[in-house]
């Protein structure tokens, strides 16, 4: 997040849709909006479907808890008022934990630690965002980051010094020790270098770019380089069907949502009580948790040892 008086205070503070789309649409690039949804829905449907037809089979079961067909993991990065106004009160009505990706420089984990450290005791997740969410100021469109907090400019030693600091101060916030983290941007160049391997051991899961956000194979998943979707202006009935999608190939889904009914990267209230119904309807059918515990689960399913807290 950029503090007062940085170039990417707008595009941080919100503005409106509008104005990030003009602005700062880059810093989020790999984020698919109401369009890209459904075309990237359409085609991992068309393609799942030319697969089964050649190989006459399903993909490969995968257990899931208490016979579940799929998992979701529903996940709010950045630590925005709108999550701790419409999205925390809504999962908590429908009985649904979610996953909370606080940004530490965030003015509103200072100015709200209560309701963070409140959603934490409720059994929601709090995970790592980094301190600053530096990112690369080199892609294209990307002049609003501040240059003191340009990736590009930024050392792998760095990074993790920063990154494993936000662990500790998380610690003190949830007094949990098991930690999940999102890459600011999906950004994975430090001064030029992949900073992932210097904090990947910190972590039981971590997510990158992705695409449709629903997970292909579960038994070939790498908990430290999941892919995730974050839908903007999508529909309810775009994300549950994003959902069933994932209960057709018996895998998981990973929504990283920004602002709920506020802020940037929006996602209406309406579409999100929709999505939270339907999760909140078939929850003997699919298993909403947090990513935390999802990532566990996985790597006892894939005899992988879990990162080291």
């Amino acid at each position: 997040m950029a503090r007062a008086g940085d170039p990417g205070q707008a595009c941080d503070a919100g503005g409106g849709r509008r104005f990030f789309a003009a602005r700062c649409g880059a810093r989020h690039r790999r984020m698919p909006g109401l369009a890209g949804v459904a075309a990237l829905l359409l085609g991992a449907v068309l393609q799942a479907g030319m697969a089964a037809a050649t190989a006459g089979e399903s993909a490969p079961s995968f257990a899931w808890p208490h016979g579940a067909r799929a998992a979701v993991s529903l996940a709010y990065d950045d630590a925005l008022d709108s999550q701790l106004d419409h999205a925390l009160p809504a999962l908590d009505r429908a009985g649904l934990k979610g996953s909370f990706y606080l940004t530490l420089s965030n003015p509103a984990v200072t100015r709200r630690m209560a309701d963070w450290r409140a959603a934490a005791a409720r059994g929601h997740e709090l995970g790592n965002h980094s301190l600053f969410h530096q990112c690369a100021r080199s892609k294209p469109e990307r002049d609003w980051v501040p240059a003191h907090r340009n990736l590009d400019t930024t050392s792998v030693e760095q990074m993790r010094d920063q990154v494993l600091l936000a662990n500790t101060m998380l610690a003190a916030i949830d007094g949990r020790r098991e930690r999940t983290f999102t890459l600011p941007c999906g950004d994975t160049l430090a001064g030029g270098r992949d900073y992932l391997p210097a904090v990947r051991e910190a972590f039981v899961g971590i997510k990158l770019a992705g695409d449709s956000g629903v997970i292909a194979s579960m038994n070939t998943l790498d908990p430290g380089a999941v892919p995730v979707m974050a839908p903007v202006g999508s529909s309810g009935a775009e994300l549950i069907a994003i959902v069933q999608e994932a209960m057709r190939r018996g895998t998981m889904v990973n929504f990283t949502f920004h602002g709920i009914g506020g802020d940037y990267l929006s996602v209406s209230t309406q579409a999100h009580a929709e999505l939270l119904r339907f999760l909140a309807a078939k929850r003997t059918q699919v298993w909403t948790d947090t990513f935390l515990n999802i990532m566990k689960h996985v790597r006892r399913q894939q005899g992988r040892s879990p990162a080291a807290p």
